[in-house]
């Protein structure tokens, strides 16, 4: 498990390219059939990538989180963004399609990870918070969330938003999670961009051409800064932060956040006209 500690905005001007990618990208979540994990001190989030190909992965106690078992005061939302496959909590098991979601409740003692296609692998991506009492864990298969259409073509940016943990659908102690995917044609996301300081965000890419990228923008408003990410690369994004980006080619992504609230439109947009 790395540690990624917290930042401020102030550090933000005397960084270059590699520190940047350094303290906010990971690049590196999905290796076959190991855990990858990186604990991000903005409010306590772990990301972790679990990619089975040979064998049933099974998600370790890290010694970083101090607890008797991964989900002994957290919980989290799972996405898997991979080839199909299943997650067993406990003894259950869920079938858990490309987009799909689990959300796993504080309490669950033993979590594992299968493939059904070691060809064609499943890649889940997990976001994890703190949780001071249980939900039960909660799958919801893809596209049968609370379905938003935003944007316009006209401005590149059509998308459809499926949100799956959030106060209306799923519930979480501070988890919000679903899962965006870009029209074609569109290739802008979360225009206007905006800030929410009550809560950190990680973007997670998917369903990218490996000659593609995305130009993520994150910094404050009037001091931005970019990062080029890959398929499967994912963005920790501050409370203080913008998070937004643009394609070469079309994509969906996991968007995940944790903190003060679950409100998802508890945000302070930005007017491209005044970003710098």
């Amino acid at each position: 498990m790395q540690q990624r500690y917290a930042t401020s905005p102030e550090q933000i001007p005397g960084m270059d390219t590699a520190e940047l990618r350094r303290r906010y990208l990971v690049e590196d979540l999905f290796v076959a059939d190991e855990v990858q994990a990186v604990y991000t001190h903005h409010d306590r989030v772990v990301l972790a990538g679990v990619q089975p190909v040979a064998r049933t992965v099974a998600l370790p106690t890290f010694p970083e989180i101090r607890s008797e078992f991964f989900f002994s005061h957290r919980e989290a939302g799972i996405v898997n963004v991979g080839g199909r496959g299943t997650i067993t909590v406990d003894g259950t098991t869920y079938d858990v399609g490309t987009g799909s979601c689990l959300y796993v409740g504080r309490g669950a003692r033993e979590v594992t990870f299968t493939s059904a296609d070691g060809a064609a692998p499943a890649r889940f991506y997990l976001f994890s918070a703190p949780a001071h009492t249980a939900y039960p864990t909660t799958f919801v298969e893809a596209g049968t969330g609370n379905v938003r259409e935003l944007g316009d073509g006209v401005t590149s940016n059509r998308r459809t938003l499926n949100q799956y943990i959030h106060e209306n659908g799923v519930r979480s102690c501070q988890v919000v999670m679903g899962v965006t995917t870009l029209h074609e044609g569109s290739m802008w996301n979360t225009m206007p961009a905006h800030t929410h300081d009550r809560r950190m965000e990680a973007y997670l890419y998917f369903d990218l051409p490996a000659d593609a990228r995305i130009v993520h923008l994150m910094g404050e408003p009037s001091q931005t800064r970019h990062l080029l990410v890959a398929d499967g690369q994912a963005v920790i994004s501050p409370s203080w932060s913008v998070h937004c980006g643009f394609g070469s080619a079309s994509y969906s992504f996991v968007w995940a956040m944790a903190g003060e609230n679950q409100s998802f439109d508890d945000m302070d947009g930005v007017p491209i006209a005044e970003m710098r």
